[in-house]
């Protein structure tokens, strides 16, 4: 196995910390790779009258086409696709809220991601579709104490944005 160590080293003007791997006495530039799983709820809509309305699963499956179609259209800033993954099957979970039970279909997609620096993960991280994240590659990192908390500076922003978001969703 190679031994390789791996530092954040600033850059230009936008002082962005670039990966460099060095591997004996040779620098390397890479990027982060990461494949997270994200799982799209659905669940079923009734028509009008006894006609027309759609499964769990049919929703489900057209969210996750729905925010499949976005990914790959709309760019995510020091974010590149490497690879969507739709084999997983549409699965029901039976969920309860107080009294009421009921079911839920849910449509995963894993999603193989190259990325520049670890907080551009953050909006997805924060997400309620989120369920796991493996990262591929570089099997070690090693962060300054700067980086650490830019991070978890961004870490704190993003997630009061998305509560800021649900309240404005939920206050309706």
């Amino acid at each position: 196995m190679l031994n390789y160590k791996i530092e954040c080293i600033k850059m230009g003007k936008r002082r962005e910390p670039v990966m460099k791997i060095r591997i004996g006495n040779e620098l390397l530039t890479e990027h982060i790779r990461v494949r997270i799983r994200v799982d799209f709820r659905g669940e079923s809509k009734s028509g009008r009258f006894f006609f027309g309305g759609k499964s769990k699963e049919l929703m489900a499956e057209t969210m996750r086409e729905q925010q499949v179609a976005l990914l790959r259209n709309v760019p995510l800033q020091g974010i590149i696709i490497e690879d969507v993954d739709l084999s997983l099957d549409v699965y029901t979970v039976a969920e309860e809220n107080g009294r009421r039970h009921h079911e839920v279909a849910y449509a995963p997609i894993i999603l193989t991601l190259r990325i520049e620096n670890i907080d551009d993960l953050l909006p997805l991280l924060i997400k309620p579709e989120f369920r796991k994240i493996e990262f591929l590659s570089p099997e070690n990192v090693s962060l300054h104490r700067l980086d650490m908390e830019r991070l978890l500076f961004r870490l704190s922003q993003s997630f009061q944005q998305e509560l800021r978001l649900l309240e404005q969703k939920y206050s309706r």
